[in-house]
């Protein structure tokens, strides 16, 4: 019996100009608008728990930890769900129970009664919700354009992206400001519904061809094969989870360290969120350009050498507007580098990967990235309280060289070139359709 083609490259995807493919416009306004709306979280919700709940630094980093704990523990189910179901309904249906999740914050204020222990179970719901949607999401992509416009797609994915944070974060602040905190959320809120509409409209076919069902743990076990069987796999996603072990810790504390100990006003914390969102939009426009001209594994080195100095000013700063711009000019620098290399990383690991596999392989490195989230939240709350907030963020910044290192010691370091041999042979440790052939000449690196 012939076998139906899994998924068939839909009529526009192997057009030149990506704008005019439809289903990829369609995909990337839902998920760039989920952005915006993530951006007016990401100011409103800690002025509302600093400024607004009195949150003391235990609370803020116990928040942090609890909104990073559902991707670790859900990373490797929702990826065999995505690559077991469809994919658009697993999207859809994560953006509807993240937007009931948070349209109780504003409720619960509006009627007086919204606490911090409130905020810590919404986060827990919203990052359960939010790991099925985006397993499904990353590992869409390959499904609905033409391999070779993948490196431009995800380019593009985020330059608009780095661009939707910048105007969610300014709006935040807008919002924050005018209408307070808590009704600032509803701004995310209506982002996740129209996330779930543009979802809904796409219309190439990308459900999985039937298959047998099989046991949930033995797909799990796939994937993790899967990723240590391919030394490139595996090299990013240490990269990663160290990469992403020491932001939590930073993350965690830093906006307690701009609201309160520097004296930032929630409108200047959001501009200063915003203006670094903007390096990432550079940076990952300019990641083709890059990769061609220096290598990918050049790029990613560089990209990991810099990162730990860009937090050196905030270790420095003191209150003032002029430590605020270098603070911003900083954070300009670091996500540009990080936007770069995450860009061409992502491209890297969806060509090497068989489409079968494509979210089973991101969620391996999800889970692992995201167990140390919630780690660095943990940390950060314990040195936070014991011995400062200062302290805290240095061993934050010494923690970022880890990953650097990583990259140095592997083969990675030297990639000159983007795979382009599709998707062959099997793997030897599971049966599944193996990653592409050709010599270890190295791949990239990165982050996500």
């Amino acid at each position: 019996m012939t076998s139906r083609r899994r998924n068939p490259t839909p009529p526009s995807s192997t057009t030149s100009s990506l704008w005019r493919h439809r289903d990829f416009r369609r995909y990337l306004t839902g998920q760039a608008t989920s952005v915006a709306g993530g951006s007016i979280t990401s100011v409103a919700l800690p002025v509302l728990a600093v400024l607004h709940l009195q949150a003391t630094t235990a609370q803020v980093a116990a928040l942090a930890f609890l909104g990073q704990l559902p991707p670790a523990l859900l990373a490797l189910h929702a990826g065999a769900l995505a690559d077991r179901h469809s994919k658009k309904k697993q999207m859809i249906i994560g953006d509807l129970v993240c937007a009931i999740a948070l349209a109780t914050v504003p409720v619960a204020a509006a009627c007086g009664a919204l606490s911090i222990e409130q905020l810590m179970v919404v986060a827990v719901v919203q990052g359960s919700a939010q790991v099925l949607q985006d397993a499904a999401a990353i590992s869409l992509l390959p499904s609905l354009v033409d391999r070779s416009l993948i490196q431009r797609s995800n380019s593009r994915i985020g330059a608009l992206f780095a661009v939707a944070a910048t105007g969610g974060s300014n709006f935040g602040a807008l919002l924050t400001a005018v209408a307070g905190p808590a009704r600032a959320l509803g701004g995310d809120v209506l982002s996740y519904l129209v996330s779930a509409w543009c979802t809904l409209r796409i219309r190439s076919r990308t459900d999985p061809d039937p298959r047998p069902r099989r046991a949930m743990r033995t797909e799990i076990m796939e994937g993790i094969r899967y990723v240590r069987a391919d030394p490139r796999l595996s090299v990013l996603t240490w990269v990663n989870a160290t990469t992403s072990l020491a932001l939590a810790l930073l993350n965690a504390l830093w906006a307690l360290y701009l609201l309160r100990s520097l004296h930032m006003t929630p409108t200047a914390f959001g501009v200063v969120l915003g203006g670094g969102a903007l390096g990432a939009a550079v940076g990952a426009l300019a990641a083709p350009g890059l990769a061609r001209r220096y290598g990918p594994g050049p790029m990613m080195l560089t990209a990991l050498a810099v990162t730990p100095l860009t937090q050196l000013p905030l270790l420095v700063a003191s209150p003032g507007l002029a430590w605020e711009i270098v603070i911003a000019c900083a954070l300009f620098v670091q996500l540009a580098g990080a936007a770069a290399a995450g860009t061409t990383q992502r491209s890297i690991r969806q060509l090497i990967t068989t489409p079968a596999m494509q979210a089973r392989m991101q969620s391996v490195s999800t889970c692992l990235t995201s167990a140390a989230r919630p780690s660095g939240a943990l940390l950060a709350g314990v040195l936070g309280t014991g011995v400062g907030v200062r302290p805290a963020l240095l061993t934050g910044t010494c923690l970022l060289t880890a990953p650097f290192l990583v990259l140095l010691l592997s083969p990675l370091r030297g990639l000159r070139e983007m795979p382009t041999t599709p998707p062959t042979g099997t793997d030897r440790t599971n049966g599944q359709p193996g990653v592409s052939a050709g010599p270890f000449t190295t791949s990239k690196g990165a982050t996500s």
